[in-house]
């Protein structure tokens, strides 16, 4: 088993502020659950989706991977280390600890639904 990296919500705040960082957010939530509000400056990927994706994050110095606990962004730090991408962070408590502490949401992304 891989030992994932884990960032908290007021370390992922000052790196989101350090103009000098480059960072990938990465919200692996559905598109109902991204619909609904995102951290300010990420990237919505269906966890499904990650697959197709994560060849596109190999040049990434830092990546932060988000859910709506953190779990399932947990799971997807460990695939990116399973496939030589070290630079991933989980976001320990995922948005709902984000929106928690005060730190600030953005409006989601629209979901095309059917009928």
């Amino acid at each position: 088993m891989y030992a994932i990296q884990e960032t908290t919500p007021a370390q992922l705040s000052e790196w989101l502020d350090s103009v000098a960082e480059d960072l990938l957010l990465i919200d692996v939530r559905t598109p109902e659950e991204t619909a609904q509000a995102m951290l300010p400056g990420a990237e919505a990927v269906p966890m499904h989706l990650v697959p197709l994706q994560a060849q596109n994050w190999r040049e990434q110095k830092k990546i932060v991977v988000y859910c709506r606990t953190g779990a399932r962004s947990a799971q997807v730090c460990a695939f990116l280390q399973q496939q030589g991408i070290t630079q991933a962070y989980n976001l320990r408590g995922g948005i709902v600890d984000w929106h928690r502490q005060g730190y600030p949401l953005a409006q989601g992304t629209p979901t095309a639904r059917a009928g």
